[in-house]
């Protein structure tokens, strides 16, 4: 599935989710629906510097991030929900739109991050949107919609 059609359809699902639901945190630890969405923005941020950089370069080292102290300085849980969604909305499209216009022969560059295995750009660009699918299913579970 390409981002920008995984977008579109789980907007109005995600529009749908209240305020209450979206804030609410299962347990101590884990994340309420805000601070997952904001966190696949924040792997979104993430993953936009790798797109371009390894489309332009092959064989790149680039850093992991730990996605807790951004969620956590991100401040997501005490920004609204429609924010949130909001941003989530304009930077996934803007990204499918990225993801779009890569070249067929970048798509075979290598980059290893957090010092992993190297990949291929077209496989972290699957990658990227399955990340997206399996964090939005915890969204449903926790919003209950």
């Amino acid at each position: 599935m390409k981002l920008r059609e995984l977008v579109a359809e789980t907007v109005p699902r995600l529009q749908a989710v209240s305020e209450e639901r979206a804030s609410f945190k299962p347990a101590e630890g884990v994340w309420s629906a805000k601070q997952v969405l904001g966190h696949l923005i924040d792997s979104g941020v993430n993953n936009h510097a790798r797109f371009i950089r390894a489309a332009a370069e092959s064989g790149l080292e680039l850093p992991g991030y730990d996605q807790n102290v951004w969620v956590r300085l991100g401040g997501w849980q005490d920004q609204t929900w429609a924010e949130v969604l909001g941003l989530w909305d304009s930077y996934q499209t803007a990204l499918g739109d990225l993801i779009d216009r890569l070249l067929p022969g970048a798509l075979s560059h290598t980059l290893s991050v957090g010092g992993g295995a190297p990949v291929t750009l077209g496989w972290l660009t699957e990658d990227y949107v399955q990340h997206q699918q399996h964090h939005l299913a915890q969204i449903w579970e926790r919003a209950e919609v």
